[in-house]
């Protein structure tokens, strides 16, 4: 069976919202929400596919465009790929022009609407930022608290309490303050025994490699609407993350790091394929930086996380 190849959009207006279809009851997952979008002709390109399917079905055309996530997915009756760009900005006024319904929704509203399966990834993706920060070790609690107060002044909205070598019972008293400071602002990932899920209800959970291995046949440990991440450093754990039905991971390192001198760098183009056949937002880790991030959208990554590249000084 062909897999079909589809250009689709995450349309973000001025205000941050996103607009979503409704797709007519009598096409392929009839009465379900899309991102807008269609197949790509054999001799397009997908941003031009994506120009005319927008231009039609919309009556816009996209002017800041980039791409977002690949998803492959196969239904009982067809095989398709999902060529997902960002765009950000566009000329004109967008309306159903082919008679569909559309709406304007906030990131966090998009899990309230039911779209097919294979757009799942693509709901994550476009609620999940571009940067991920990962705190630094060897700190305090206060300068802990201090560094998270103005990381999220400057536009953090997705970071990880990551404290290794503190006591369990100071880790879990900074937690609380530090899901203080993000609430209404960020979203915040601890780390720790799964033990603790319950004791903090508003933090996301990202597991290590090590978890990753021991768990993945207990299923996903939280519900679908709690963020949950996982590192990976190879193919097998991705295949992993994926039966545990992660929302996204964090793939390291990709270039040599003098935190962890000791591990063999992926490189570019074997972080390339990685996520060529992987259906799920990846954050770059590992001698990448701010600097690196429009290399990650071309290999297919959601962004990059950090420690120092985003910690601030």
């Amino acid at each position: 069976m062909k897999r079909i190849h589809v250009a689709a959009a995450v349309i973000r207006g001025a205000d941050g919202r996103i607009l979503i279809a409704k797709r007519a009851d009598e096409q392929h997952q009839g009465g379900l929400w899309e991102f807008p979008g269609g197949k790509v002709e054999a001799d397009e390109t997908v941003p031009a596919a994506l120009n005319r399917e927008l231009q039609e079905e919309l009556g816009i055309c996209p002017t800041a465009a980039r791409p977002l996530i690949q998803v492959r997915h196969d239904y009982p009756d067809k095989q398709v790929l999902l060529d997902v760009w960002d765009v950000s900005a566009f000329t004109g006024e967008p309306h159903g022009a082919e008679g569909q319904p559309l709406a304007w929704v906030s990131p966090r509203q998009l899990g309230d609407y039911e779209f097919p399966a294979a757009n799942q990834p693509i709901v994550a993706a476009a609620r999940l930022p571009e940067r991920y920060l990962i705190t630094p070790e060897g700190l305090s609690g206060p300068e802990l608290l201090r560094g998270i107060q103005t990381a999220l002044k400057s536009g953090i909205r997705l970071l990880q309490l990551r404290a290794p070598s503190m006591f369990d019972a100071q880790y879990r008293d900074i937690a609380v303050d530090a899901l203080g400071l993000c609430a209404g602002k960020a979203q915040l990932m601890l780390k720790g025994p799964l033990e603790w899920l319950g004791d903090f209800p508003a933090a996301g959970w990202h597991l290590t490699s090590a978890q990753l291995q021991a768990l993945t046949s207990g299923g996903r440990p939280l519900p679908a609407e709690r963020w949950l991440a996982a590192s990976c450093h190879s193919a097998a754990e991705l295949v992993l993350a994926t039966q545990m039905g992660v929302d996204f991971v964090t793939l390291s390192p990709v270039q040599a790091t003098q935190t962890h001198p000791e591990a063999q760098p992926l490189g570019w183009e074997q972080v390339g394929e990685l996520l060529q056949g992987f259906n799920k937002p990846v954050y770059l880790l590992g001698g990448v930086g701010p600097a690196e991030l429009e290399r990650a959208w071309q290999v297919g990554a959601q962004g990059v996380a950090g420690i120092r590249s985003f910690w601030p000084d």
